[in-house]
C-alpha cells in the first residue's frame, strides 16, 4: 500500500529531513514510525499526506506515485486519508458534531447524512453522548477519541497519526492505542508516529526506527 524507494528531502543550506529511505507497509498493517525529535518521522507523515513533496526517489500509495498527482487527484487522495494530530486541532467555537462532520459538510453531504456519520464515528469512540459539548468542555483524553472520530468520518483506507499520545497519561494513551487497534481490525491501515517506545511495546506492533532521516531498524 506504501512504498517509498530511496526517498529523500532536503531542506534549506542541505539539511536532510529524510535521507535514502526505503520502506513498504502492507495494506491492512499497522506500523509505528519511532525515533527521537528531528528523526523525520513528522517530515514522511507531510510526505504521506502530499503536503509537500521529496527531493529524491519516489513514494507510491495505492500503486500512485504521489508526486506526479494534479491538484484534483491531490484532493480525492486525501479524502481517502485520515489524520490525527497530538495537539487534537479541534475548532474551539464548534460543537463537537460542528467539528466531527466538518470535512463531510465541505464535500456538500447533507446535514442528514452528516448527523449519521458523526454520530455512528462518535458511538464508536463512545462519545455520541457529547455531539453538544465544546473541546473546553472536554478531557485531553475525550478530545483526542473526537479528534478520532473526524478522522474516520470519511471511511478512510489510510489513517495517520502524529504522536497522538503526546499530551496523554500512560493509561490514556493506551487506551487510545486500544481505539487504533480497533480501526486496525476493520482493514484500515494505520500509521501512528511516536517516541514512546514503552507504548510500542505494549501494543504490540511492527515498529520502523528512524534516526536522522534514516532507517535504522524495522522489527
Amino acid at each position: 500500500m506504501i512504498d517509498a524507494d530511496r526517498l529523500s528531502k532536503v531542506y534549506a543550506r542541505g539539511v536532510y529531513a529524510i535521507r535514502d529511505l526505503s520502506l513498504k507497509i502492507d495494506k491492512g498493517e499497522f506500523v509505528f514510525l519511532t525515533g527521537p525529535s528531528g528523526a523525520g518521522k513528522t517530515t514522511f507523515l507531510r510526505l504521506l499526506l502530499r503536503e509537500e513533496l521529496q527531493t529524491e526517489g519516489r513514494l507510491m500509495v495505492h500503486g500512485r506515485e504521489l508526486a506526479s498527482m494534479s491538484s484534483g487527484e491531490v484532493q480525492t487522495y486525501r479524502r481517502s486519508l485520515g489524520f490525527v494530530f497530538q495537539d487534537f486541532k479541534l475548532i474551539p467555537g464548534k460543537r463537537v458534531f460542528e467539528n466531527v462532520s466538518f470535512v463531510p459538510r465541505v464535500l456538500g453531504v447533507t446535514v442528514e447524512q452528516q448527523r449519521r456519520r458523526a454520530f455512528q464515528v462518535l458511538k464508536w469512540v463512545g462519545l455520541q453522548h457529547r455531539m453538544s459539548a465544546y473541546p473546553h468542555e472536554l478531557s485531553g483524553g475525550e478530545q483526542q477519541r473526537i479528534a478520532i472520530a473526524r478522522a474516520l468520518v470519511n471511511e478512510p483506507s489510510l489513517v495517520l497519526a502524529d504522536e497522538p499520545t503526546g499530551n496523554l497519561d500512560p493509561d490514556l494513551s493506551l487506551e487510545i492505542m486500544n481505539l487504533f487497534r480497533e480501526i486496525n481490525a476493520r482493514g484500515t491501515t494505520v500509521v501512528v508516529a511516536t517516541h514512546d517506545r514503552e507504548l510500542i511495546r505494549r501494543v504490540g506492533r511492527r515498529a520502523i526506527a528512524l534516526a536522522h532521516g534514516s532507517l535504522t531498524e524495522a522489527v
